[in-house]
């Protein structure tokens, strides 16, 4: 019997055996076929074109196609549910956006948990917005900003993509944290608010860093950025907070996530090859034009940023009572 057994167990052994080694071989070969990189936002926007320099960086690094799909909707949660409900394989990965943070309490109800159904890999950067005005408006700088609103209380308006936004949330700390009033007017994307902040039908807007081409054509002001300090994209304008208002900060980022129960071993050599990709001084010249800033920390970093900005502004929330049903 207990040769038998002995045997029987052996039998087993070998019938497991190859399943185990094919298991590793693959996980080892990864990627032998397309990744794709789910974009929650429109193509042709600012996030989009961040992706697709990382895609072709990684593309070249793994001999692999890498893809962008935009998947937009529903304040980038079409494209988070898509991803978290993804095979765990390396195969579908989102380029998570600052409100991966926001979203859980923007939303009265989430089909996913922003923290515990993705496995985080690397916080590809980190950028301020702008605070930019009609050249039609009386204030040149923050300071003069909130005297003028001051005097016109709830007369002002704060133009923004979408409600619950980066733009939107960055200039709703602003308001609360200089003491003023300003009227909400979501636009559907940056394009619209820009083309009505132009000829001043609205008052304030805090966009990317792409739109400091339009300030330095002259058809828009700039008036401070919302890093706590000067951004070398533009360091003419003073940050927020040492014109006026200490220790706002509003950044927004971008990072790259995986389904959770993806491998280690994936999650790992996808960081290094991402942070190998943005190396080069080239690449990152390229990305700082823009403001982009970056950052290629790793999943650790990514995981205690996420969390940070989850704390962050779901404070600022519930304070102003900004819902998304």
């Amino acid at each position: 019997m207990i040769a038998r057994r002995h045997l029987l167990a052996g039998c087993a052994a070998w019938t497991v055996l190859p399943s185990l080694l094919h298991s590793a071989r693959a996980q080892h070969a990864w990627p032998n076929r397309v990744v794709r990189i789910i974009v929650p936002l429109a193509a042709g926007g600012p996030t989009d074109f961040v992706a697709r320099i990382v895609a072709d960086q990684l593309s070249k690094i793994w001999n692999q196609q890498v893809v962008i799909e935009n998947r937009s909707g529903a304040g980038t949660n079409l494209a988070a549910e898509l991803v978290a409900r993804s095979e765990p394989d390396g195969y579908t990965v989102l380029y998570g956006t600052s409100s991966l943070a926001v979203n859980r309490s923007l939303y009265r109800s989430l089909t996913y948990d922003p923290i515990g159904d993705f496995a985080p890999v690397t916080h590809v950067s980190s950028f301020p917005l702008f605070m930019f005005v009609p050249n039609s408006s009386p204030a040149k700088s923050v300071r003069e900003f909130i005297t003028y609103a001051k005097a016109n209380r709830g007369k002002l308006t704060l133009a923004s993509p979408g409600t619950g936004s980066m733009p939107h949330l960055a200039g709703e700390l602003f308001t609360r944290m200089a003491g003023i009033e300003m009227t909400h007017v979501p636009y559907r994307g940056a394009a619209p608010a820009l083309n009505d902040l132009i000829p001043g039908r609205v008052d304030a807007y805090f966009g990317s860093g792409q739109l400091l081409e339009n300030m330095r054509a002259g058809q828009i002001r700039g008036l401070g950025a919302t890093g706590l300090h000067r951004d070398p994209a533009a360091p003419e304008l003073p940050s927020i907070a040492e014109a006026g208002v200490p220790g706002y900060e509003a950044l927004s980022w971008q990072g790259l996530f995986v389904p959770a129960k993806t491998p280690r071993e994936i999650v790992d050599k996808m960081n290094a090859d991402t942070i190998a990709g943005l190396a080069g001084p080239v690449i990152r010249a390229k990305l700082a034009r823009d403001g982009y800033n970056v950052s290629a920390g790793g999943p650790s970093e990514l995981a205690a940023l996420l969390r940070s900005e989850v704390d962050k502004w779901t404070m600022l929330i519930q304070q102003t009572g900004i819902t998304i049903h």
